[in-house]
């Protein structure tokens, strides 16, 4: 069987190798736009992480004409409206440090008794032509009024999960990755992997015939994942 090459959307390498070694029984090749030279940024400008990893997995297809897979993922407060949430990675400035987001979302949430929060994950498969699975997940869990650990990044340190009793900063790699918003979405995008790629050979063939005939057709997004 034909091997499909899947490009992850991003230049960590520490993703790729994760989904790399996800897929490793499935005939396909993982890179990511680090293994393609220089290549322009996508404009994060969508108003949920649905449509900014849509935007990117897109962006990165039609740039390299290639099946591509992105995320996006944040903190959602209870009591603050939602927020950070999209803006979670620049929520103290565009060029914020973990520290000084951490240290804004603690000031927003001096004194507040509903703790309650979520991390999102949104995953988005996309073809050049435009269709995308989508695959969501999220886990609950509370704000602490104090960093807390050393593990992980981002808002880690103030997200307590509560069956474990402990933030994501203390947890190992491996346990917080059994529980995470991230790791839901990419076990259930492996569960479904199968399906997955029946429907990118089917796509990737519509694709090829289009061009031979001189076609350009934007196809519309497919929505959620097999299982929804």
């Amino acid at each position: 069987m034909e091997t499909i090459t899947l490009v992850i959307a991003t230049r960590n390498r520490a993703k790729s190798s994760e989904i790399r070694a996800l897929l490793r029984d499935f005939p396909v090749e993982i890179k990511d736009v680090s293994d393609f030279g220089p290549l322009p940024e996508p404009v994060e400008d969508g108003r949920t992480f649905d449509e900014n990893a849509y935007k990117k997995a897109l962006f990165t297809a039609k740039v390299l004409g290639l099946p591509a897979l992105a995320d996006d993922s944040g903190l959602e407060v209870e009591a603050l409206g939602g927020e950070p949430g999209i803006h979670s990675a620049r929520y103290a400035g565009d060029k914020a440090t973990d520290a000084e987001n951490i240290r804004k979302l603690l000031e927003a949430m001096e004194g507040v008794t509903n703790r309650k929060a979520r991390f999102v994950c949104v995953l988005s498969l996309a073809v050049p032509t435009g269709p995308a699975l989508t695959y969501e997940a999220a886990c609950e869990g509370e704000i602490t009024t104090e960093p807390r650990g050393t593990q992980g990044f981002g808002y880690d340190p103030v997200f307590l999960y509560p069956p474990a009793g402990k933030t994501f900063a203390e947890m190992e790699p491996e346990e917080k990755a059994a529980v995470s918003h991230r790791g839901r979405a990419l076990r259930e995008f492996r569960e479904e992997f199968d399906k997955v790629l029946v429907w990118l050979r089917r796509r990737l063939a519509e694709e090829k015939r289009l061009l031979s005939e001189g076609i350009c057709m934007h196809g519309a997004r497919i929505g959620r994942g097999f299982s929804r």
